[in-house]
């Protein structure tokens, strides 16, 4: 017998409850807009979700779907370490490094919501460099003293790296993972877009001036970096991303293209 690798999947929306159906539907949203943005990796990499009320317990991405292929009803229920306790019937399942990497942080910071983690080509790229980020943008001073690192270890199959992995992030919300890719955590989906679509800018920016070639690239002075850096902590001035939520809501429910709706 063939395995079943359909895509249509029956809708959810009556048989969980209200907090878990808006939390679906913000994940599945924010799934096709990491694709829009050019974040995505194949049917690679995992954005996480906690459920509202449920000790525990997570919503993830089938391994096997393109980003821009999910939807609120084939998202999958998991615990921390990784048991399946709700998917559709269909022969996909879920990567192991899915709750190797977002499990164990789930479970030790119980102030994260949400955890995406990226493969892109330049987060790749600033994660080989000795250098790391370097806070030469606006947009990269967000991250000065703010960015952890963690060793690349292979791929992320071992549940051994787990104690490791928290240990370097500590209480930062955003982390380049070496000669691997990025990971940001934030209280919020939409805290956990806007930082990830940040520090990939900034990234973006560091290896165009990099390619640039031309004479010295310039560091702001660390009193301005340090002074940036406050402005965009949580409870400053405002919760990054919850505004601009909205507006990424009604690009993607606006714009045709094939993207299936993130809310069925």
């Amino acid at each position: 017998m063939n395995p079943d690798y359909s895509t249509d999947f029956p809708s959810l929306k009556d048989t969980v409850d209200a907090a878990e159906w808006r939390t679906r539907t913000d994940l599945a949203a924010c799934y096709p807009l990491m694709d829009r943005y050019g974040m995505t990796d194949m049917i690679y990499n995992h954005i996480t979700a906690q459920i509202p009320g449920r000790h525990e317990r997570l919503l993830i991405n089938l391994y096997g779907l393109l980003y821009k292929e999910i939807t609120a009803s084939n998202l999958v229920e998991i615990d921390y370490g990784g048991h399946v306790h709700r998917s559709p019937a269909t022969a996909y399942g879920i990567n192991r490094s899915g709750y190797v990497i977002h499990g164990c942080i789930h479970r030790a910071r119980p102030d994260v919501h949400c955890i995406i983690h990226t493969h892109t080509r330049a987060g790749m790229a600033v994660s080989a460099m000795d250098c790391g980020l370097l806070p030469i943008t606006q947009t990269a001073s967000r991250f000065h003293g703010h960015l952890a690192e963690h060793a690349f270890e292979g791929p992320a199959v071992d549940l051994e790296e787990q104690a490791r992995l928290i240990a370097d992030l500590g209480p930062h919300n955003a982390m380049i993972l070496r000669n691997h890719g990025l990971l940001v955590c934030a209280p919020s989906i939409a805290q956990a877009f806007n930082l990830m679509y940040q520090l990939e800018m900034a990234c973006r920016a560091q290896v165009d001036a990099m390619a640039g070639g031309i004479g010295q690239i310039r560091i702001p002075s660390e009193e301005v970096l340090a002074r940036s850096a406050h402005l965009y902590q949580p409870g400053t001035r405002r919760p990054y991303g919850e505004l601009e939520w909205h507006a990424m809501l009604r690009w993607l429910e606006a714009e045709p293209g094939g993207f299936p709706r993130h809310d069925r």
